[in-house]
């Protein structure tokens, strides 16, 4: 039976119009230049930059997540959302050369810095990397919502998980491939002011029905309300060395999230995401100017921090309503007959506050938030494949393409995409296994890709050679700890204690993407300075040491104190957030 009454659809169908709406408006516009098509015509206002990036990250698979992460291990994946501040890096480091050099992606920007092989190379990586987690991941994870608010919908033999896969895919794809990026980022705008307005209702009702936050404090105790205790368990703050979790089969302290892969891992991983991917970037590039760039990231970084009390919050008071009885759908859902949370059941945490605890209207609202989430995020990723292939793969083995040609091969592209979408609700429904599997696949990718970045800009010595070297041998040991990973994670399989295979299975994934990130940056470096230096010319305005004084003037004049004071204020909200999670 569906928990949605009619004043909720009527809700979810004006959401559907809006989106559609403002879609056709922008679709009707000009689009027959690769910038117009692929950037937006590289005119968006900060804002907008701003609340596309936040929308693009906030997927329905991000809801999920976090909210039954916080009804399990408590605020511990608040970490993940303060990294906020590395939104501040794009900003003000990265985004003065991004924008300086006019690129469509980061792997041409890696062609610029380094060679043609390199952006290729990046190129192929990130589209296989987008089909295998974010199309993935986001899928499941609306399927989970689906299965939750509707689930007795049956259409010509098809469950709520395939309506409703295949009714957003279908809608998000049609939208992305007529509008191109002007059409996602004036959407996601939209998405993200209905996904916020939606989960602050979820968060003020879910504490109405508690009793209030004083009562989620005192059921959740002081452990769920410290980043720091999942981290560094009692007795073991003064070591490095990991302990053997026999339940979880990994190597890593006495908790989920070990302090030191969090305290080096976590960042690389944030950096590499926020600062290289093209998924985020490209909302970026689609700025009118750096100023602009640089105050949507900084928009988009305020906005970061709202997932910690809208979405892990939401999780803590599911956790709070089932363990106390306050709600008993709630605790038959999530709870044993001994009233112990079943943690396999914490990812509807989410959709299942929003099925019990809001009012009729409001919960139509609060849906059309956690649509607005899924279209959002594969929008991003429909737009961010087509702009890959087209401009990076095909626009290389046919030069003389005309721009026209370049939009109608993005199209098609996107299209693809769509199709592979479709291909992979099959896969995700029938193996729950693979959505846990697929959480480490960035911690595996992202290294390599944030050394050849990262040192690149800082050090003007570090050549081509150096770049396909940390590139290949970063890839190959990534690939090669997910060769090991995917029978055991589909099928059960396990490897005989104590081979070398077990070993590699069995290292926690972020000190598995500690050590690729080490073996890359000693590959980078030493290979670079075994081998030329690049020419003064190659690297001219694309490292630090090589900016001109012009350039460098360019870039103080595209900043304000305002600016500045604003990007204090997020490290502030930061810290204070640390702060008052301490337990």
């Amino acid at each position: 039976m569906s928990v949605l009454a009619t004043i909720d659809w009527i809700l979810i169908f004006a959401y559907f119009a809006l989106i559609l709406g403002i879609a056709w408006w922008v679709i009707r516009q000009k689009t027959d230049t690769s910038d117009d098509y692929f950037l937006a015509g590289r005119n968006l206002g900060w804002f907008v930059v701003g609340a596309s990036i936040f929308a693009s990250n906030i997927g329905s698979e991000h809801i999920v997540g976090l909210a039954g992460s916080g009804a399990t291990d408590g605020v511990a994946m608040a970490h993940y959302e303060l990294h906020a501040w590395c939104l501040l890096v794009l900003g003000w480091v990265l985004a003065p050369f991004y924008m300086r050099s006019r690129v469509f992606t980061m792997p041409e920007f890696l062609e610029k810095r380094f060679s043609p092989t390199a952006r290729w190379v990046l190129s192929v990586i990130s589209l296989v990397a987008y089909v295998l987690t974010k199309v993935a991941v986001g899928i499941f994870a609306g399927g989970i919502v689906f299965g939750v608010l509707l689930p007795d919908l049956n259409l010509f033999g098809l469950n709520s998980f395939w309506i409703g896969s295949i009714l957003v895919i279908v809608l998000t794809g049609l939208y992305t491939i007529l509008g191109g990026l002007r059409a996602v980022a004036y959407t996601e705008t939209i998405q993200t002011v209905i996904l916020i307005l939606g989960s602050v209702l979820v968060t003020w009702y879910g504490l109405e029905a508690l009793g209030g936050w004083s009562e989620l404090r005192r059921i959740c105790g002081t452990e769920m309300f410290n980043l720091w205790k999942p981290l560094v368990p009692a007795g073991m703050e003064g070591t490095w060395a990991p302990v053997k979790s026999d339940t979880q089969m990994a190597w890593y302290f006495n908790g989920n999230y070990p302090w030191l892969g969090m305290l080096f891992c976590a960042p690389i991983i944030g950096m590499w995401y926020w600062c290289t991917d093209q998924y985020i970037v490209q909302r970026m590039l689609g700025a009118s100017s750096l100023k602009e760039a640089r105050r949507g990231t900084i928009a988009a970084a305020f906005l970061k921090l709202l997932p910690v009390f809208i979405f892990i919050i939401p999780g803590l008071i599911c956790f709070a309503l089932a363990s106390s009885g306050k709600m008993e759908a709630i605790s038959a859902a999530l709870t044993d007959e001994s009233g112990n949370l079943v943690a396999a059941n914490a990812q509807q945490a989410f959709p299942l506050l929003v099925a019990t605890v809001l009012p009729a209207g409001i919960r139509g609202i609060v849906v059309a938030g956690l649509l607005a989430a899924l279209m959002s995020s594969l929008a991003g990723v429909f737009n961010a494949s087509s702009t890959l292939f087209t401009m990076d793969l095909y626009s290389k083995f046919r030069p003389d393409t005309s721009e026209k040609g370049l939009v109608r091969i993005g199209r098609v592209a996107t299209g693809v995409m769509v199709l592979i979408g479709l291909l992979w609700i099959p896969v995700i429904q029938g193996s729950r296994g693979l959505y846990d599997y697929l959480q480490s696949v960035q911690g595996y990718l992202a290294p390599p890709i944030f050394v050849v970045f990262f040192f690149g800009v800082f050090n003007k010595r570090l050549n081509a050679k150096g770049c396909l070297a940390a590139l290949g041998v970063g890839f190959a040991m990534g690939l090669f700890r997910l060769a090991i990973d995917t029978p055991v994670t589909l099928s059960g399989f396990a490897y005989e204690e104590g081979s070398f295979f077990w070993i590699v299975n069995n290292i926690f994934f972020q000190y598995y993407s500690l050590l690729i990130f080490i073996v890359c940056a000693v590959v980078m470096i030493g290979v670079s300075y075994a081998t030329p230096a690049p020419s003064a010319q190659q690297v001219e305005g694309l490292t630090f040491a090589t900016v001109t004084a012009e350039q460098r003037a360019e870039t103080k004049a595209s900043y304000t104190t305002g600016d500045i004071l604003a990007s204090v204020l997020v490290l502030a909200l930061i810290l204070a957030a640390y702060l008052y999670f301490t337990g």
